[in-house]
């Protein structure tokens, strides 16, 4: 880790450790951002070796942070369009110094007080594992220069599951944690439904996709790292989630 890495690291919250935030911020930069402008030629490289593995890959536009500021105030960050085949070399490395990944996750919770997940496709770049409906920020979440990470939460859990996260009722407060270079933005939504009706409405809608994302959905009811292929942020968003209780 390099010395700024090392300084901006000592600033932030521990790892792992979920925390309130009053604001996010995400300003979006029409620069190139410096990962892409340092490894053009190893991002081409590693994109050919990927989409030979998986020819369901598509190169399309994400967004990838180049700086993230964490304090009292909330969360701040810088953000640049790049390639798919660029936020998976960044993924591999994650040269924090270089760049991070920021992205919104909501919290949907059941009626009976189950977290409900979904469970990535085998063709998708995270097959099989576990997380809350949510994806990268890209192009639709830019309005005026800056990102809507609200809007974004609301497409992704649309996309991915046909919950209408406006159906739900919000808690006011967000909150973050950070893994490995990797900042999650997270608010819980609470929905009507029990567990049960959620997964069936899941469900129907997957049958309406000719290629879904996913291929199921998953109610949660312990904290427990070990129940299903869990991507690295959600232990310990469900041990905050649960040690807290449902109030």
């Amino acid at each position: 880790m390099d010395r700024l890495a090392e300084k901006v690291a000592r600033a932030w919250p521990p790892e792992r450790v979920v925390f309130p935030i009053r604001d996010v911020e995400i300003r979006v930069s029409d620069a190139t951002h410096p990962f892409f402008l340092a490894e053009r030629d190893a991002i081409a490289r590693n994109w050919r070796e990927e989409s030979a593995a998986n020819p369901a890959l598509y190169d399309g536009e994400m967004l990838l942070q180049s700086a993230v500021d964490i304090s009292d105030a909330g969360v701040f960050a810088t953000a640049h369009l790049v390639s798919f085949s660029t936020f998976l070399l960044w993924r591999k490395r994650r040269p924090r110094a270089l760049g991070l990944h920021l992205f919104g996750l909501p919290l949907l919770v059941s009626s009976d007080g189950a977290v409900v997940a979904i469970r990535m496709g085998r063709h998708t770049a995270n097959p099989g594992k576990v997380y809350c409906a949510a994806g990268s920020l890209d192009a639709h979440d830019i309005k005026d220069g800056f990102c809507d990470i609200e809007a974004n939460m609301a497409r992704e859990v649309g996309e991915e599951t046909g919950l209408d996260l406006s159906s739900a009722l919000a808690e006011p407060m967000l909150h973050a944690l950070h893994v490995d270079s990797v900042v999650t933005v997270l608010r819980v939504y609470r929905f009507a439904q029990t567990a049960d009706e959620m997964l069936d409405a899941i469900a129907d809608h997957m049958k309406t996709e000719t290629e879904p994302e996913i291929d199921g959905a998953v109610a949660i009811r312990d904290s427990d790292p070990a129940r299903h292929a869990y991507a690295a942020f959600m232990p310990p968003v469900l041990r905050w989630f649960f040690q807290r209780g449902q109030a």
